[in-house]
């Protein structure tokens, strides 16, 4: 009997090595994925310069531009068909600091004569721009009224001296004028009243001239038309669809979003219902 052959021993095979996560594909693929994370990294940064670049706009400043537009559209088209009124505008603190001597027209073609301006509000509040602007638009040749912001649920005649306190009005300068635009929360209407018509005596007492009041429209017309209608008015009306002044109303403010030279920001436009010789015979003579 042959003896089996004796088998070869069977070769030792070598363990595979574990890949690690930085070699071969896996780390192919990890620099791609962080060169696209960077990418969009730098995208975002960059995204208000990317978008201007590529004409590209959010929804958001799509409606605001065209806001905008459609606010220009109904601005020229107010002003274009009051060419014998005169134009004007109304400022406060918030427009910062004003360069008077461009704030002369609109678009170079629409005049601005006359400006309202924020003196006070409540029974301690001075506009901080008041003086400055009192002062400046004078000297640019503005015929100037000032304003007071009345704060329903303060005490009327501590209001009144306080708007006495600090406006001193002159010959050529637009009679005081009451800005009422909120309702009360701690009173009722009839109270309110009262209190409007004890600063409108308090100031008229101590300028001698009637003041104007100033509110919006439907605050006129639901509490102030019938009770008031001895004062003059100056009406706030934004509405898209309203292109012309109304017979009752003496000033109109038609917008917000105007653009004045010289002034950041909108502004608010209004117009005299009258001639300008018209409105030599309203101010203080």
């Amino acid at each position: 009997m042959k003896k089996p052959l004796p088998r070869k021993p069977a070769p030792k095979r070598k363990p595979k090595k574990k890949k690690s996560f930085f070699s071969g594909k896996v780390l192919s693929y990890s620099l791609v994925a962080l060169f696209l994370l960077i990418l969009l990294g730098l995208g975002y940064h960059y995204r208000n310069g990317l978008a201007y670049y590529f004409s590209f706009k959010t929804d958001k400043i799509l409606r605001e531009e065209e806001d905008k537009r459609l606010a220009d559209i109904r601005i020229y088209q107010v002003l274009r068909k009051h060419n014998d009124q005169v134009y004007g505008f109304d400022v406060s603190e918030y427009q910062g600091k004003i360069d008077w001597k461009k704030a002369n027209s609109i678009e170079e073609t629409f005049p601005l004569k006359f400006v309202f301006i924020r003196a006070t509000a409540g029974k301690n509040k001075i506009d901080t721009k008041f003086k400055e602007n009192w002062r400046d638009s004078k000297k640019n040749k503005f015929i100037r009224g000032a304003y007071h912001y009345y704060r329903p649920n303060e005490n009327s005649i501590e209001q009144a001296n306080n708007f006495i306190k600090n406006v001193k009005l002159q010959k050529g300068d637009l009679p005081p004028v009451l800005d009422i635009e909120k309702l009360p929360k701690e009173q009722s209407l009839d109270s309110l009243k009262v209190g409007l018509r004890r600063w409108l005596k308090r100031v008229e007492e101590h300028y001698n001239v009637k003041p104007i009041i100033y509110s919006g429209e439907s605050y006129y017309s639901d509490f102030l038309e019938e009770e008031f209608s001895e004062y003059t008015f100056w009406i706030a009306n934004y509405n898209f669809f309203v292109e012309n002044i109304k017979d009752d109303w003496t000033f109109w403010q038609f917008t917000e979003k105007a653009t004045v030279p010289g002034i950041k920001g909108f502004v608010d436009v209004n117009i005299y219902n009258g001639t300008p010789k018209q409105l030599g015979y309203f101010v203080i003579n």
